[in-house]
């Protein structure tokens, strides 16, 4: 014990290690444990901004011998670690000399004016953290991740989203009918059918704001959502692909949107 709210441990059997080597390394863990995990002077940066406060935050002792300054007194309590025993909690191959465990969000109501996105079943971790931080560059405030899309605030899906995490209404697990509750114009993506965006939005037919129905990898929007949606948008791919990555795709959609709102009176 260092202070009355600093920390060190030296065992790999303490509890916090065996909860950190859980929430690092199981996308499902904050579920069950009712914590995140934030590997990294960027995540933790990122949520420090949006004044997000962790229960504990955790440092390698040499790290800290630097930072201490920046650092000290944020959290409710600071443990500091052997820079061997966090490095063998780490997921990366290039272990962070630092993190923050915060307490799962709750799930916030949603907002039915809220420029959206819609997350049909996406499977890939990556693909779903690049749509949270497109979304949040390009405007959109909310995003919906229906049941079968990767977990939320699991750790692959925390580094892709760089931040974007903080700045975001983030509803998971969801059905589809919680869609009803949205007032906004749904456009579903279409690799086959549909109105070029580049017509749409020269045509100024694209509304903003609007919600976005992004979909699984292989399978696109599903049929039933597509019923739902207002309008069917599909890309010009002139050199000829068959289909793009739904991460690109949904960064060229917002950005149609985002174009939008920034277009002259």
């Amino acid at each position: 014990m260092t202070s009355p709210d600093i920390t060190t441990v030296s065992s790999r059997d303490n509890p916090l290690l065996k909860d950190l080597r859980r929430l690092a390394q199981d996308p499902g863990a904050y579920r069950k444990l009712g914590k995140v995990w934030l590997e990294g002077d960027h995540l933790c940066r990122a949520a420090r901004e949006r004044g997000v406060r962790p229960a504990i935050a955790v440092f390698t002792e040499s790290y800290w011998g630097v930072q201490e300054a920046q650092w000290r007194g944020y959290a409710r309590k600071t443990v500091l670690l052997p820079d061997a025993l966090l490095h063998g909690v780490s997921g990366l191959e290039s272990p962070a000399p630092m993190g923050f465990v915060i307490d799962t969000p709750a799930p916030p109501e949603i907002q039915p004016t809220a420029p959206t996105i819609v997350l049909d079943r996406l499977q890939d971790a990556g693909n779903v953290g690049s749509i949270l931080r497109s979304g949040a560059a390009f405007g959109f405030q909310q995003v919906i991740a229906l049941k079968g899309t990767a977990a939320l605030w699991a750790p692959k899906v925390l580094r892709a989203g760089m931040g974007a995490h903080f700045g975001l209404r983030l509803i998971e697990s969801a059905a589809p009918e919680v869609l009803d509750a949205l007032q906004l114009p749904l456009l579903a993506t279409s690799s086959h059918g549909g109105q070029w965006l580049h017509e749409a939005h020269a045509q100024k037919s694209l509304p903003n704001p609007c919600a976005w129905l992004m979909g699984h990898e292989g399978q696109g929007v599903s049929p039933e959502l597509q019923q739902r949606a207002t309008q069917l948008i599909r890309i010009a791919q002139p050199g000829g692909e068959e289909s793009l990555n739904v991460a690109a795709a949904a960064a060229i959609c917002l950005h149609a949107s985002a174009a939008v709102s920034l277009r002259s009176p």
